[in-house]
C-alpha cells in the first residue's frame, strides 16, 4: 500500500475516534437530539423575520381602477420578499401613490401587488397596456343581434363570422346569387365594449353596446377593413377555458390575393380555392 493511502486511512480513524469520543462524552442521542431541536427554533426564528408587503384586500379584476381602501401592508416572510414586491421600508407611500391605478392583470386577495400588473396614473393610455405585443386593436360595430344579445363582454373570446352576398358567377358554378355566412376569424380577444373595459358587476343588467373593439394582427385589421366593405360582421361567443385561450386563431378566409391586392374572397372548399365573386371576381 502506498504512503499516501496509509496517512488517509489514519487520519479517517483518528476523525472517527474524535467523534465517536464527543458523542459518548456529551450523552449520545441526548446531544443529537438537542442539536436538532436547536436548528428547528433557529429556522423558525428566521421564518418568524418578516417585513410589511403590498397586497390586496379584494379581487380586482382588468380594468379595475385601484382605491385606497383596495390595499394594505402585509406581514410576509422575509424570503419570499421579491424585488417586484412593494415593501414598507422601500415605498412607504405605495398606497396613496397607487391609488387611481388600474389593473392590468388580475389581482387576488391577499396577492402581493406587482407593478406589472397595475398602470400607474399619467404612464400610457389603458387600451394599449392591455394590448399584448405585436398586437392590435380594432373597433367594430355590433348590435344586440350580432354580439349575442349583448352577453359579450369584456376579456370574452368570440369568433368573427362574415355574412355576405355571393354573386352569380358561370365559371364557379353559381347561377344565381345567395347570402354566405362564414367564420372569419377564430378565438378572437375582446377588449372592450364601447367604451368598458371590464364587464359589469354581478347582478348588473347587461349592457347593449355599440362597438365592440377586438384584439388582432396588423394582417387581421386589414382583413376586417376589408370585411366590412364585403358585409356584416358578426361575433360569435365561445366558451371561456384554458384549452379556448390557447387555441390557434387561423382565417378561415383568404381575403388577400397572391399579389397583395384585395379583390375579393377565397373560400377553401374541398381543400381548393374557389373564388366567391365578391368585389369583382
Amino acid at each position: 500500500m502506498s504512503p499516501v493511502r496509509i496517512i488517509i486511512l489514519l487520519l479517517a480513524l483518528v476523525a472517527a475516534g474524535g467523534a465517536a469520543l464527543i458523542v459518548s462524552r456529551m450523552g449520545g442521542t441526548e446531544v443529537v437530539t438537542e442539536t436538532i431541536t436547536q436548528t428547528q427554533t433557529m429556522i423558525q426564528n428566521r421564518e418568524v423575520s418578516q417585513t410589511k408587503v403590498l397586497t390586496a384586500v379584494r379581487d380586482m379584476p382588468i380594468g379595475q381602477r385601484v382605491t385606497s381602501d383596495d390595499l394594505r401592508w402585509t406581514d410576509w416572510p422575509e424570503r419570499s420578499v421579491l424585488p417586484s414586491h412593494f415593501t414598507r421600508a422601500a415605498s412607504p407611500e405605495a398606497i396613496d401613490e397607487l391609488a387611481g391605478s388600474v389593473v392590468r392583470m388580475p389581482i387576488y386577495t391577499g396577492e402581493p401587488i406587482l407593478a406589472a400588473r397595475i398602470v400607474k396614473r399619467g404612464e400610457a393610455g389603458l387600451l394599449p397596456v392591455l394590448i399584448e405585443p405585436d398586437m392590435r386593436a380594432v373597433a367594430i360595430q355590433i348590435s344586440p343581434e350580432t354580439a349575442t344579445g349583448g352577453f359579450v363582454l369584456p376579456n370574452d373570446r368570440v369568433d368573427l363570422v362574415l355574412t355576405f352576398e355571393q354573386k352569380a358567377s358561370p365559371a364557379t358554378g353559381l347561377i344565381e346569387d345567395r347570402i354566405v355566412s362564414q367564420t372569419i376569424l377564430k378565438n378572437v380577444r375582446v377588449l372592450a365594449i364601447d367604451q368598458a373595459i371590464q364587464a359589469a358587476e354581478e347582478g348588473s343588467p347587461t349592457r347593449i353596446g355599440n362597438t365592440a373593439t377586438i384584439e388582432v394582427t396588423p394582417a387581421e385589421v386589414e382583413m376586417i377593413a376589408l370585411s366590412r366593405r364585403v358585409g356584416q360582421l358578426s361575433l360569435s361567443l365561445r366558451p371561456l377555458s384554458e384549452d379556448a385561450v390557447r387555441a390557434a386563431r387561423e382565417p378561415r378566409f383568404d381575403l388577400m390575393n397572391g399579389d397583395g391586392g384585395a379583390r375579393g374572397i377565397t373560400i377553401i372548399r374541398n381543400s381548393k380555392p374557389v373564388a366567391a365573386g365578391v368585389g369583382g371576381n
